[in-house]
C-alpha cells in the first residue's frame, strides 16, 4: 500500500532511488510508527510523514516523523550519538556531561517549562562550568555572555515576556530527545552545532508537547556559578529571577530544527 512519505532530495541522495522508491510504495516502510520528534504515534497511511536520515562515522539509522514536527532531512551526528539514539529506543540511553564547540568548555544543560504571561514554555538553560574565554585570549575574564551578546542573544533583567527569536539559530529535537543547539555556519552552509550532547539528553513528556506547540525553545545563558542544578522547576525559575536581576542572564527563543 502507499504511503504518505515525504522523502527529501538529500535523503534521497544517500539511500537511494531504488530504496526511496520501495518506501513510497510502501515495501519497506513500517505504517504505524512512534515520531522520532515527538514520541507520538504516527501512521504513514493516512498522514503526511517524513523520512529522517541519521547518519554516524560507519552506520546510518532512517526514522520517521510527523511532517507537522520534521521535515524529512540528513542529519549528521557522532556514531556514538548514533548508537545512543537506538539505545534510547529501548530506554538504554542516559544522559552524560555535554560540550561546547568549538571552545570546548564544558557546559550544564538543564531543560525545565518556564512560566512567562501565564504560559509554559519550555526552556534551556545554559550554565558553564569554569569561565569562557574569549577564542585567541590568554585573560582569566568571563567572556560567555558577550560572546552570545554579539551572536544576538538578549540580554534580560526580568522574565515578563519570552525573548525574541534568534533566527539562523535552532534546537535539535529527535528520536525524542535533545540532540543540540545548532548555529549558523561561517560559510552560509548547513546550520552547525554550537552545543551537542555526548549522547541525546532525556526530556519530560510535557516539555517535549510544549515544544511542540509552540515550535521553538527559549534558550537562557548565564555565568558559572549563577543558575546551579536546581533540582525542581520553581527552583529553577527562582534563579533565573536572580540572574536577570542581577545582569547575569541573556536570552532567546530559537526554533526546532527543520521548522
Amino acid at each position: 500500500m502507499p504511503r504518505m512519505l515525504d522523502v527529501s532530495d538529500e535523503v534521497r541522495a544517500e539511500i537511494g532511488d531504488e530504496e526511496a522508491d520501495r518506501l513510497l510504495a510502501g515495501e519497506n516502510a513500517p505504517g504505524s510508527y512512534d515520531c522520532t520528534s515527538c514520541r507520538t504515534p504516527g501512521d504513514s497511511a493516512h498522514e503526511r510523514t517524513s523520512t529522517v536520515l541519521f547518519i554516524g562515522d560507519e552506520t546510518a539509522v532512517l526514522a520517521f516523523a510527523h511532517s507537522t514536527c520534521l521535515p524529512s532531512q540528513v542529519v549528521q551526528v557522532t556514531e556514538e550519538q548514533l548508537q545512543g539514539a537506538v539505545r534510547s529506543i529501548s530506554g538504554e540511553a542516559s544522559p552524560v556531561p555535554a560540550q561546547i564547540a568549538p571552545e570546548q568548555a564544558v557546559l550544564g544543560v538543564t531543560s525545565g517549562l518556564v512560566l512567562i504571561a501565564g504560559e509554559l514554555h519550555p526552556a534551556l538553560v545554559v550554565e558553564p562550568t569554569a569561565p569562557i574565554a574569549r577564542p585567541g585570549s590568554s585573560g582569566l575574564g568571563d567572556d560567555f555572555l558577550p560572546l552570545l551578546i554579539e551572536q544576538g542573544f538578549m540580554p534580560l533583567t526580568e522574565l515578563a515576556e519570552a525573548p525574541p527569536v534568534q533566527h539562523g539559530w535552532s534546537v535539535l529535537l529527535a528520536m525524542g530527545q535533545l540532540h543540540a543547539v545548532l548555529q549558523p555556519s561561517a560559510g552560509g552552509g548547513q546550520p552547525v552545532a554550537w552545543w551537542q550532547a555526548h549522547q541525546p539528553l532525556q526530556v519530560t513528556e510535557g516539555w517535549r508537547a510544549a515544544a511542540n506547540k509552540h515550535q521553538q525553545v527559549l534558550m537562557f545563558a548565564a555565568p558559572v556559578g549563577s543558575i546551579g542544578r536546581q533540582p525542581r522547576e520553581d527552583l529553577l525559575r527562582d534563579a533565573l529571577d536572580k540572574a536577570a536581576a542581577g545582569g547575569k542572564l541573556v536570552g532567546a527563543a530559537l526554533p526546532l530544527a527543520g521548522t
